[in-house]
């Protein structure tokens, strides 16, 4: 009973550091252009230009 004690807080507070993390990288912009860096990784400078993102 007492490693409960422990644990239920310590896993608590873990999953609220998670979504702290989570909601930061959010509001920081972190997942605005999923698709930008799949082109980028792709497209060859002498090449065509990649398609622009509709907004």
């Amino acid at each position: 009973m007492t490693a409960l004690a422990w644990l239920i807080p310590a896993a608590l507070f873990l999953g609220g550091l998670g979504l702290a993390a989570f909601l930061w990288s959010m509001r920081s912009g972190q997942f605005d252009d999923l698709e930008g860096a799949a082109w980028r990784a792709l497209w060859d400078e002498d090449g065509p230009q990649p398609p622009e993102r509709k907004r």
